[in-house]
C-alpha cells in the first residue's frame, strides 16, 4: 500500500524533528562554527553557549552523575535540560537525531524531583539520568523510522520491553538518535533524514548502525545510550568516535519490541548494549538492566544474573593481526602492536590467532542477511517510491532462499559455530584480541568491511570495543605502498583509499572477544587490558 511519495514524507519528518527542537536551545547562527570547520567536539566549552553549569552537568559521566541526583545534590529537571540544549548542539552540527521528546522528559525529571524530595529515595539506580535510545526503540507516539521514509507517520503504540525496565530504574528519555536505511550500512545515512557525521572530524563517518548515538555520546549530548548490533553495529560506531561498547550474546539483555529493518530475520539475531565514555559506566548499566531480571520482561532472555568473576593473574590472549580478508590500515596494526606488546611486559601469555575461519563466518552472515532475497527491504522502499541506496546494492540483487534451503543455512551455522569452540578450546585462551574495524574511522561514504565485528554475531559472541589511548599519526601511520601484497581486492581497495591526513589525530579502538555469554568476564578482561596501556 503506498503512503505518499517518499521525498514528500521525508521533507515532512525532517521539518517535524527540526520544530521539535526549541530556538532557545539551539547555538545562533553567528556563533556556530563555519561549515568546512571539521572538528567540533570543543563548540560546547568555546562557544560562549553554554552556562558554566551546564558544561559541569553534560562532562561528566552517569556515575558521576547518579549519586549527586540520589543525593539531590543535583535536580534532574537540570540535568535533563543541560543534556537537552547539548544534544540540539549535536544535531545541528553533525545531524544525529531523529526523533525528540523534550517536554516529555522535564515533566519526567520533575516527577522524579518530587519524588525525592516527598519520599527521601530514588526511584532506582539510573534515578533522573538522562538516557539516549537509538531510533528502533519505540517510545510511545514517536516514530521509529529505521531510516524509511514508509515509516514516517506511524507513531508507536507500544514502548520497547528494554524501555520499561530503564524506565522503572529512573532513566529519562528525551531523545532518539539517527539510523542507516534499515539499519544494514556501516554509516548512519538514509534518505528520510541524510547522513550523520563525526564530531572529531565531519568529514568522517560516526559508524553505524548506531552512529547517531556514538556521535552524540562522544559530543557529551548524552551521559549514555543505547543502541544495537546485528553485524556490528554498536562496536563499529564506538570505533569511529572512540567510546566504550558491549556487544552482550542473545539473551541477557531485552531485545523485545523493537523495529527492525528486517522484521523476523533471526539466523543471526540483533543485541542491544550501551555506548558510553568509560568502561564504568558500562559496567554499571550492564549490571541495572540483568539485575532487574529482564527474564520478566522478555520470555527470550536468559535467567542469568549479573556474576563476579575472578581472573587468573596471566591471562592467555590471542591475538589476531587480520582476518584474511581485509588488512587493517597502519594506526590499527600500531595500536594492536602495541597493547600486545604492553600486555606481554605486564606477564601475560599471548599467543597467535588465525584468521582461517573468519572468510566462512562472513559469508555465512551475508546469507543470513540476504535470505529473503532483499524482500523486507524493498518492500518498505516500494511502499513510497523510495530508491535503494547505493550501499545496499546488494540487497537489490539478492536471490530468495527456499525453506529447505534456509534449514541448510541453520545447519552450516551450527557446524561453524561448534568449530570455532573446539579451536577456542584446545587454544585454551581466555579472550582473542583483534581489530574492531579496518579502520580509525573513515572518510563518509568509504567504510567497506564489517567482518572484523560481524563474524562474532554468527558466534553470538560477547564483545567491548574500547579506545586504546593511541591516536594516528600521519607522520607514522603512512600509507603501505605498492609493494604491500594485498589479501584480496577487498583488502586492496581499502588499502588504497586510506589516507593518514584525513584520519589524523582520530582515536584508535580495539575489539577485545571472550565467549558465549561471558560479559562479566569480558568486562573484567577489558579492565586488566586498559590498565597495562594506561
Amino acid at each position: 500500500m503506498s503512503k505518499g511519495h517518499w521525498e514528500d514524507l521525508a521533507a515532512k519528518k525532517r521539518k517535524e524533528l527540526e520544530a521539535s527542537i526549541p530556538q532557545e536551545w539551539r547555538i545562533p547562527d553567528h556563533l556556530l562554527p563555519p561549515a568546512d570547520q571539521d572538528n567540533v567536539i570543543d563548540v560546547p566549552e568555546k562557544s560562549g553557549w553554554f552556562t558554566p553549569e551546564e558544561l559541569a552537568i553534560t562532562n561528566q559521566t552517569a556515575l558521576q552523575l547518579l549519586p549527586k541526583l540520589a543525593s539531590g545534590e543535583l535536580k534532574s529537571e537540570a540535568v535533563t535540560r543541560a543534556f537537552c540544549k547539548r544534544a540540539v548542539a549535536a544535531h545541528q552540527l553533525t545531524n544525529c537525531l531523529s526523533e525528540t521528546c523534550f517536554e516529555r522528559a522535564i515533566t519526567t525529571a520533575k516527577k522524579l524531583d518530587e519524588h525525592l524530595a516527598q519520599t527521601g529515595k530514588p526511584v532506582g539506580p539510573l534515578h533522573g539520568l538522562p538516557i539516549s535510545l537509538k531510533d528502533n526503540f519505540n517510545l510511545l507516539g514517536l516514530d521509529a523510522t529505521v531510516g524509511f521514509a514508509s515509516h514516517v507517520g506511524d507513531p508507536a503504540k507500544y514502548e520497547s520491553v528494554l524501555v520499561d525496565l530503564l524506565r522503572e530504574a529512573g532513566a529519562v528519555f528525551y531523545v532518539k538518535t539517527n539510523v542507516p536505511t534499515a539499519m544494514m550500512i556501516a554509516e548512519t545515512v538514509n534518505n528520510a533524514f541524510g547522513r550523520t557525521v563525526n564530531p572529531l572530524n565531519r568529514r568522517l563517518t560516526s559508524g553505524g548502525s548506531s552512529g547517531g548515538e556514538s556521535a552524540l555520546i562522544v559530543f557529551k549530548g548524552s551521559p549514555l545510550g543505547v543502541g544495537t548490533d546485528i553485524g556490528g553495529s554498536l562496536r563499529i560506531p564506538a570505533a569511529c568516535t572512540g567510546i566504550f561498547t558491549l556487544r552482550p550474546s542473545f539473551g541477557r539483555f531485552p531485545t523485545l519490541r523493537c523495529r527492525s529493518g528486517m522484521p523476523g530475520q533471526e539466523a543471526v539475531q540483533s543485541v542491544n548494549g550501551p555506548l558510553t565514555r568509560t568502561l564504568a559506566d558500562l559496567e554499571f548499566y550492564s549490571k541495572t538492566v540483568v539485575d532487574a531480571e529482564p527474564w520478566h520482561y522478555d520470555p527470550r532472555c536468559l535467567p542469568i544474573p549479573w556474576r563476579s568473576v575472578s581472573l587468573p593473574s596471566r591471562l592467555k590472549i590471542a591475538v589476531m593481526w587480520d582476518d584474511g580478508m581485509a588488512l587493517p590500515t597502519p594506526p590499527v596494526t600500531r595500536a594492536l602492536r602495541h597493547a600486545v606488546k604492553k600486555l606481554e611486559a605486564a606477564g601475560h601469555e599471548v599467543v597467535e590467532w588465525s584468521s582461517k575461519d573468519q572468510p566462512d563466518g562472513q559469508k555465512l552472515l551475508n546469507r543470513m542477511f540476504l535470505a529473503d532475497g532483499g524482500k523486507a527491504i524493498r518492500r518498505e522502499l516500494d511502499r513510497t517510491g523510495e530508491p535503494m541506496r547505493p550501499e545496499m546494492e546488494m540487497y537489490a540483487t539478492a536471490r530468495e532462499l527456499s525453506g529447505f534451503e534456509y534449514w541448510q543455512l541453520h545447519l552450516d551455522r551450527q557446524e561453524y559455530q561448534k568449530r570455532y569452540l573446539d579451536r577456542w578450546l584446545q587454544a585454551g585462551i581466555d579472550a582473542i584480541l583483534c581489530p574492531t574495524t579496518p579502520y580509525s574511522s573513515v572518510e563518509n561514504g568509504k567504510f567497506r568491511h564489517v567482518g572484523y565485528t560481524g563474524v562474532y554475531n554468527v558466534l553470538d559472541y560477547a564483545c567491548i570495543s574500547f579506545p586504546t589511548g593511541i591516536t594516528v599519526d600521519k607522520s607514522v601511520d603512512v600509507a603501505l605502498g605498492d609493494t604491500y601484497k594485498p589479501l584480496s581486492d577487498l583488502d586492496k581497495a581499502i588499502q588504497a583509499e586510506y589516507n593518514p591526513d584525513s584520519v589524523h589525530g582520530m582515536p584508535v579502538n580495539l575489539q577485545l572477544v571472550a565467549q558465549r555469554l561471558e560479559e562479566e568476564k569480558c568486562v573484567k578482561m577489558c579492565k586488566v587490558v586498559l590498565d597495562v596501556l594506561s
